[in-house]
């Protein structure tokens, strides 16, 4: 499965210190439960990357395809 590929699998995903100090985003599926830990700074990294991923998407608009130009 690739990153384009739709899915019907629906999931549970709560995102949490734990009392290690450490950032746990926690997905829940059937037949799955997955805690992942990080470190704080790797889930800044990983926060960033959703921003990026989500302005990506958003430039795409609504039908898809290749990122809108900015306008300058």
């Amino acid at each position: 499965m690739s990153i384009n590929s739709q899915s019907d699998i629906a999931a549970n995903l709560q995102v949490g210190p734990t009392d290690q100090g450490m950032v746990r985003i926690y997905l829940q599926a059937e037949e799955i439960d997955l805690p992942l830990d990080f470190d704080p700074e790797e889930a800044t990294e990983i926060a960033e990357e959703l921003l990026a991923a989500a302005e990506a998407a958003r430039s795409m608009g609504k039908t898809g395809g290749k990122p809108k130009k900015p306008r300058r």
